[in-house]
């Protein structure tokens, strides 16, 4: 990114990067051309230019981050809420309505079925969204385990890895079904398994 960018800067930005991940999951990475990204979001080449001077590259990848912080973002805040003893079950129905939302139609998902994990700046992004994921995953499951809540006998971080697994599996299920009962199916019975109890359980 430009050093010294203005608020103005970053609204011009941003608002680049959200019509590229719209002309992205309406026409692939192939389809989408820097010259329809301009027309969409109402820029100059040299403004397009200065805020991605790699062209292409540099903004897929802006895409990219942008998607990932949007899946931990729409989980909020009931995925920080985690470790103090928030929720399971108000976390698992934020995670539901964002795949249900979004439905084949994931950025992330899009990019690195285009790109490949071989692209190591997705790579990076993916992995990188997946280890905060993960860590907040493992510390609510250690608040529970230290209130009572949650099984005592299991190892959060491994537990946490097979969650985000679970997710993303059922995630898969939903793309090539077009429904949500797997993921549902999927976390609910990883819940079970876990042990949770809450007010109302």
């Amino acid at each position: 990114m430009p050093r010294g960018i203005t608020a103005k800067g970053l609204a011009t930005r941003h608002r680049i990067v959200e019509h590229a991940a719209e002309l992205v999951r309406e026409h692939g990475t192939g389809g989408t051309a820097l010259e329809d990204v301009r027309h969409a979001a109402g820029v100059s080449s040299s403004q397009l230019f200065h805020y991605f001077p790699e062209g292409k590259s540099e903004l897929l990848l802006a895409v990219a981050r942008r998607a990932g912080e949007q899946i931990l973002l729409d989980q909020e805040p009931q995925l920080s809420a985690l470790a103090e003893g928030g929720s399971w079950r108000a976390w698992a129905e934020r995670v539901y309505a964002h795949y249900e939302a979004q439905g084949p139609n994931c950025d992330l998902s899009a990019l690195t079925a285009q790109l490949g994990m071989g692209d190591p700046g997705i790579r990076e992004v993916v992995s990188g969204m997946h280890t905060r994921w993960q860590a907040a995953l493992a510390a609510g499951l250690r608040a529970h385990q230290s209130r009572g809540t949650a099984r005592a006998d299991t190892d959060p971080d491994r537990a946490a890895a097979a969650l985000l697994a679970t997710v993303q599996g059922g995630v898969l299920m939903m793309a090539s079904t077009d429904s949500s009962a797997h993921l549902h199916a999927a976390v609910e019975t990883w819940l079970d398994g876990m042990g949770i109890t809450e007010d109302g359980d």
